[in-house]
């Protein structure tokens, strides 16, 4: 059925005019409500405590690039070079044997030299792991890694190294990322900096 213009304006006329204002006092009820419920929500917001500013970190400690360490509860003195290139660290260890404990775990034996003494300390160890360290020139070379108690300035602390005959380098300990993480910051014009000053431990 069509609908003419003038029957459709018709029909618009005839809507009641008391109708007309109750929709128009719908809308500015809606409004208002509306509005009390912002404001509401803004006393609300004021209100809430403040939350609390993240702590800021602790202040690290500076070190130079090469270090005095205490290794092992026998307190060996060793120099260490500190690394933040590297991501492991590293032992220097001779007469390295794997072994099946008793237990059934697996354990390692190995030899530290002191680098100034000369003294020789033989550690027996359960072995973490096993590495595959990628060498600049040449293939893969397999590593027992092992936790020792490394004592840096202050700092005791068991750190994971892979034993491995560092006796052509300078440095028999070599301290990565790993280890350096969130206690020191590496200074590479500075040596020598802080002596291992850590509680005394019992003998291996």
């Amino acid at each position: 059925m069509m609908v003419d213009e003038e029957s459709r304006e018709a029909s618009d006329r005839s809507v009641p005019e008391e109708r007309i204002l109750h929709q128009g006092g719908a809308r500015q009820r809606g409004w208002w409500k509306s509005r009390r419920l912002l404001l509401w929500a803004s006393v609300c917001l004021v209100a809430l405590p403040a939350l609390p500013r993240p702590a800021s970190p602790a202040k690290k400690e500076i070190l130079g690039w090469i270090e005095h360490v205490r290794v092992g509860k026998s307190r060996l003195e060793l120099t260490a070079k500190l690394d933040t290139g590297a991501d492991t660290s590293s032992l220097d260890a001779t007469k390295i044997r794997r072994f099946r404990g008793e237990d059934g775990e697996r354990w390692v034996e190995f030899l530290v030299e002191e680098d100034k003494t000369g003294r020789r300390v033989r550690f027996k160890k359960r072995r973490v792991r096993t590495a595959y360290i990628k060498e600049h020139k040449g293939p893969s070379q397999k590593r027992s890694v092992v936790l020792m108690e490394i004592c840096l300035g202050e700092y005791l602390q068991e750190v994971e190294v892979t034993l491995v005959d560092r006796s052509d380098f300078i440095h028999p300990v070599l301290l990565g990322r790993s280890a350096l993480e969130g206690l020191a910051v590496v200074d590479p014009a500075l040596t020598m900096t802080k002596e291992p000053r850590c509680p005394v431990e019992e003998k291996d």
